[in-house]
């Protein structure tokens, strides 16, 4: 059995399917429901069970699992707004930390999800302690996690990889509300405005200049597959596409794929401003200081660890992003 927690999020419910295409099935997914609607993510794929976070840990403190063949660890609040440190400890350290030595006991390979934002405001994204200063409880707890597992690398029992995930962006992710993808919050925007709102220059950025690095979900589970086809291999990677894109890409991409619908021709990101699709917004206030301008991910150590796969640009990913929600009539 292979066990995705955060399965019926965005990234796990991708995961499973790239699961499913590789032929597994016997799949344990873990998550919350509470809110229902993220089910939809689960429909297309194909797995042996469902089972509550909090039931699923019980299991764990207690051993109750049967075999596991690895874990996927997806599962945590996302929110990197969240004051709550009590809550965001326990709930992306806490249970971290006990699937892995869960894992460790077993002898189960551990992949589990890490984040760009242990880097703060950078400028450097190289998986090492000298670069690394969170501006969040949400990076913190992902942080300390990686240091832990770093003080263990010398002496596992079974390999552990930690991904940190840099912008990702693509399909199931609707369920994010606020904390969903540039992408899809400027499809929504422009089916409901007919226009594309993006931060003003800030930073010494121009308008809409900001960078980021942004992957494409799919990219993110081919790395995932990645581990588990090499077990050999241990330690915390960035998971990006090693090229930062502006948020201006990220719009005028959208807006063109959406355009395309309805034949109309693409438009440069001059024309898409001359025109008012694309419309900038004053850099707000409370975010200053506590926002990342600029992300690249070096992906020298990925790259060492064998993952020779090329990573789509923003233009590629985005159009096949708008493609696939269209054909699911989302958008």
């Amino acid at each position: 059995m292979i066990i995705v927690t955060g399965g019926a999020g965005f990234i796990g419910s991708n995961l499973v399917r790239g699961l499913n295409q590789r032929g597994f099935s016997d799949i344990l997914v873990v998550d919350d429901l509470t809110e229902g609607d993220k089910f939809i993510n689960l429909v297309d794929g194909t797995i042996a069970d469902y089972m509550h976070k909090d039931e699923f840990r019980q299991r764990v403190a207690k051993s109750q699992l049967g075999r596991i063949e690895a874990v996927f660890h997806q599962g945590a609040c996302s929110d990197t707004t969240e004051r709550n440190g009590h809550y965001m400890m326990d709930n992306n350290y806490r249970v971290t930390l006990e699937l892995f030595r869960y894992c460790q006991e077993i002898k189960a390979p551990f992949i589990y999800a890490s984040s760009a934002a242990v880097y703060g405001a950078g400028p450097v994204y190289v998986e090492d302690p000298l670069y690394e200063s969170p501006l969040n409880v949400y990076g913190y707890s992902k942080f300390l996690f990686d240091q832990v597992m770093r003080r263990h690398l010398d002496q596992l029992r079974a390999p552990v990889v930690g991904l940190r995930y840099f912008n990702v962006y693509g399909p199931q992710e609707q369920h994010k509300g606020r904390m969903a993808s540039v992408a899809f919050h400027n499809m929504n925007q422009f089916q409901a405005e007919g226009h594309v709102r993006l931060f003003g220059g800030w930073d010494g950025y121009d308008n809409g200049g900001q960078m980021r690095d942004f992957i494409y979900v799919d990219d993110v589970v081919n790395v995932n597959l990645h581990f588990l086809d090499h077990s050999e291999k241990s330690g915390v990677f960035n998971c990006g596409t090693g090229r930062a894109q502006p948020f201006n890409d990220v719009a005028s991409s959208v807006v063109n794929a959406l355009r395309s619908q309805h034949h109309l021709p693409s438009l440069s990101l001059k024309e898409l401003v001359n025109q008012q699709l694309i419309r900038y917004i004053p850099f707000p206030d409370d975010l200053k200081g506590r926002y990342q301008s600029h992300t690249q991910a070096d992906l020298t150590q990925l790259r060492d660890a064998g993952y020779d796969k090329p990573f789509r640009d923003v233009q590629s990913g985005v159009t096949e992003y708008v493609q696939k929600l269209l054909t699911l009539g989302r958008i």
